[in-house]
């Protein structure tokens, strides 16, 4: 199941059922777990790991060196889980700190041309459209979704169940659950509705999200206010307590709510 005219470093481990294509290369220290398929020209390189069943489609590269004036050229990592996809073009760097890692989770789907920079940490289930860029240490949580073009500012951290449009720009932390506007900057439209809904989440749920949203951007106090506000909801309300830790951990502060009513906030103030 290896085309003649791939390049497979000695070194490097492969996985059962592998397939590699014509003019593949794999680097002496990757890893490839079970069932992985590499398309033609797709390019693993030292020190990626990928988990079983990923699928490296062609002119996409794994595990090269990140793109940071301070990376010294020490070993450093990528590390991916399982049944992930990586579309034509796309690239995947490897930490810039000695020893430190880039970490993708299963069921990742990078649409063509899509770019997760060096120490970038992404749940499961989330899907970065054409062009998508993540810059250096953004960390994104489970079930995300990335419009096409849109761009995340290095550190950034992007809530689960969260929902960027397309050609957008986030240099701030993303709640969870939130939803942004398309092609604009930092401004959050309302609640990723459709994404709760799909994902399982209940009527009770749903509304206990919806609460914790307008604590957070529709009561009029700022951020360490509603954070104290949503201490007083913990004990009925668990995602008071996931709202607050995020808070906790928003160094760059948190995407503003736009001050005009959209479809979003129109359709969380009709569900429950």
């Amino acid at each position: 199941m290896i085309h003649p005219s791939a390049i497979i470093e000695p070194g490097a481990q492969l996985g059962a059922d592998v397939q590699i294509g014509p003019f593949a290369y794999v680097g002496a220290h990757a890893v490839l777990g079970d069932g992985c398929i590499l398309s033609p020209h797709a390019v693993v390189l030292d020190h990626a790991t990928l988990g079983a069943r990923c699928r490296v489609h062609s002119g996409a590269v794994i595990g090269d060196l990140p793109q940071d004036l301070s990376f010294s050229g020490e070993p450093s990592y990528v590390v991916t889980g399982d049944d992930c996809i990586f579309r034509e073009g796309v690239t995947v760097h490897r930490g810039t700190t000695p020893g430190s890692t880039t970490k993708l989770g299963h069921h990742v789907f990078m649409m063509a041309n899509s770019h997760i920079a060096h120490n970038g940490e992404v749940g499961n289930h989330v899907i970065l459209a054409n062009g998508v860029l993540l810059a250096g240490y953004v960390t994104v949580g489970d079930r995300c979704f990335f419009g096409g073009g849109a761009a995340i500012h290095q550190f950034c951290h992007i809530g689960r169940f969260s929902m960027v449009g397309g050609l957008t720009a986030i240099t701030k932390d993303l709640p969870p659950f939130c939803i942004t506007v398309t092609g604009g900057a930092n401004t959050v439209a309302g609640l990723n509705l459709v994404g709760l809904r799909r994902g399982g989440f209940s009527a009770k749920e749903r509304a206990q999200i919806k609460t914790v949203f307008k604590t957070l951007y529709h009561s009029g106090l700022n951020v360490s206010q509603a954070r104290e506000r949503l201490q007083e909801q913990v004990s009925e309300n668990p995602f008071a307590a996931e709202y607050i830790a995020f808070l906790s951990h928003a160094k760059r502060g948190i995407c503003p709510v736009s001050r005009r009513p959209g479809k979003a906030e129109a359709e969380a103030d009709a569900d429950a």
